[in-house]
């Protein structure tokens, strides 16, 4: 029961457990894959986590309109990385891209949660989804920064970084844990630091926290609204 529960919430248009699973995937892959042809990869499942998530959250068609540009960019890039040898200029537009995509996405996600008439735990999942896809969006950002700030790099004395340290950073100051060992060496990497930290407490405590403290566990979509319409 549970495994075919869980098969149908994937396979759901307005679901939100895949978007998860590969908000998970493109960060596995994006922070274990070094090689150039991992490049490609990583825009395939960026391509596939965009597309789901717009789906999910029932974007607009503008929405869906830039999102296929984009994609169609950042594909296009990808295959041109494998077979010219232009890593410089492939990986640029791929992270400025990304950032694009990746700030598209969370904010489809919240548009359509404002418009949820109940919390149930697909209101809990795209909220946590919105907030890791933040993190996603600026370890991109560093990402585009870094390729394009040869001085000082973007880390100072560590150098530009790779991505798997942009990946590491975005998500320490989303959180604010600031392990101190990676720091940007100079603006605008400063400011995208602190304006990520606010972002990430304020988005925690404000739409997660409150959506998580709202949420009951043992009360579905259904009973949810029952409830509503009883209140009423």
């Amino acid at each position: 029961m549970f495994s075919w529960r869980l098969l149908r919430a994937l396979y759901a248009p307005d679901s939100y457990a895949l978007v998860l699973l590969l908000i998970l995937v493109t960060y596995a892959l994006s922070a274990a894959l070094t090689a150039s042809w991992a490049t490609s990869l990583t825009v395939a499942i960026q391509i596939a986590a965009v597309w789901v998530t717009l789906r999910a959250a029932r974007a607009r068609r503008t929405v869906l309109a830039f999102a296929n540009i984009a994609l169609g960019v950042a594909a296009l890039a990808a295959i041109v990385s494998l077979v010219v040898d232009q890593q410089f200029h492939t990986d640029s537009i791929v992270a400025w891209v990304s950032c694009a995509l990746y700030l598209a996405a969370p904010v489809a996600i919240v548009r359509h949660l404002l418009s949820r008439r109940t919390i149930d735990s697909e209101t809990v999942m795209g909220a946590i989804a919105a907030y890791l896809m933040v993190g996603m969006f600026f370890a991109f950002l560093y990402r585009a920064v870094g390729i394009v700030q040869p001085h000082p790099a973007f880390f100072g004395a560590q150098g530009p970084g790779t991505f798997s340290q942009d990946l590491f950073f975005s998500f320490t100051t989303l959180t604010t844990t600031g392990y101190g060992d990676l720091t940007p060496a100079g603006n605008p990497g400063q400011s995208f630091a602190v304006l990520e930290m606010l972002i990430g407490q304020l988005f925690l405590i404000t739409a997660v926290g409150k959506v998580v403290s709202t949420w009951r566990p043992g009360q579905g979509m259904g009973g949810l609204r029952e409830k509503h319409e009883d209140d009423q």
